[in-house]
């Protein structure tokens, strides 16, 4: 059984699409269907005839990903798709073979039947160096580095990654791919927050995130480590009028009763605008949830809780900013093929 990487576009703009039904999509929609292909060199004729302006690396780094995806990956293996628009990974098995799906939006023409096991475990469940893998600078690739193929099957089994043994000797796929350093550096921090800001902790980062943005949250403990609710936080970038605030420091995903939990206190504040927080994520029941409560009630994963967290760190407390350290860098982007 081989795990593959396998993208639904460089933002994510085909990744509902593909666990609503069940697909593998990758896009490359100047070329038809490839199911008659035989071979990489075949890809890459049919690749230097729909992209003649393409040199010839990156016509050849093309086609290697072309045929991944159509005579590579094989009935039983194991798809990841690392998402984008949430901080989960979701992983599927493929059920069948290549199919050539015209009808389907662009960038989603070439398809794999997969059935999605898990469409919502933390990226925090695998290990940096599996994160690591799974930044490459590639629509589709295998992924065998450090153990990978067992240890994301375990992932996909207990929720949980076991590590490499020192006794696992070391696999090289066709040259390690360029791997993506800001989705890696947005890992790093996410792990060191998910360590150093455990519990309370996590709800006394946000409620410093909120102060340095012209918020005066007040704390409310509730249940034994269950939360904290911020009581009538005002913010221009997270909340358009007094609301309420969540948060939720487990690593497991939260289900739909937290959700409507957090609407049934709202009130009790006068708030009519909330943010639930949960550093292990949501359940897809919340998504769906969510998206008929946009405008009263946003959802921030660790995913998000990072993403806002970085433009606006010069504006923490300074306590918090001593206990995370950060420090802008440059670094070169390679050129995406």
């Amino acid at each position: 059984m081989a795990v593959w990487l396998v993208r639904a576009g460089a933002h994510g703009e085909q990744e509902e699409l593909a666990l609503q039904k069940g697909l593998a999509v990758i896009g490359w929609d100047e070329v038809s269907d490839l199911s008659g292909v035989r071979s990489r060199d075949e890809v890459r004729g049919v690749l230097a005839v729909a992209r003649p302006d393409d040199k010839p690396k990156s016509l050849l780094n093309q086609a290697s990903q072309l045929w991944a995806f159509v005579g590579r990956i094989r009935q039983g293996d194991l798809v990841v798709l690392p998402l984008k628009k949430r901080s989960a990974i979701a992983i599927g098995k493929v059920t069948g073979d290549y199919t050539y799906s015209p009808d389907l939006p662009d960038g989603a023409h070439h398809t794999r039947p997969v059935k999605w096991v898990r469409e919502d475990i933390p990226r925090s469940a695998f290990g940096q160096d599996l994160l690591y893998s799974l930044g490459a600078f590639m629509t589709v690739c295998r992924i065998r580095r450090n153990d990978a193929e067992n240890r994301i099957a375990a992932v996909l089994k207990t929720g949980k990654d076991p590590g490499i043994f020192e006794t696992t000797p070391s696999v090289e796929d066709e040259g390690e791919p360029p791997t993506n350093l800001e989705e890696y550096a947005r890992d790093q921090i996410r792990d060191y927050v998910g360590r150093r800001f455990k519990g309370h902790g996590l709800a006394r980062l946000v409620a410093g995130l909120l102060e340095g943005r012209d918020t005066r949250p007040t704390c409310r403990p509730r249940g034994r480590m269950a939360g904290w609710i911020f009581a009538l936080a005002r913010d221009r970038w997270v909340l358009t009028r007094p609301g309420s605030v969540q948060v939720k420091s487990g690593d497991a995903p939260i289900d739909v009763k937290v959700f409507r939990e957090l609407q049934g206190l709202m009130p009790n504040f006068g708030a009519d605008q909330g943010l639930l927080v949960s550093w292990g994520g949501f359940k897809s029941s919340v998504y769906k949830q969510a998206q008929q409560k946009f405008f009263q009630i946003r959802l921030w994963d660790a995913g998000d809780l990072v993403e806002n967290l970085l433009p606006h760190y010069e504006h923490l407390p300074e306590e918090i900013q001593a206990e995370l350290t950060l420090k802008r860098i440059w670094t070169l982007v390679p050129e995406e093929e």
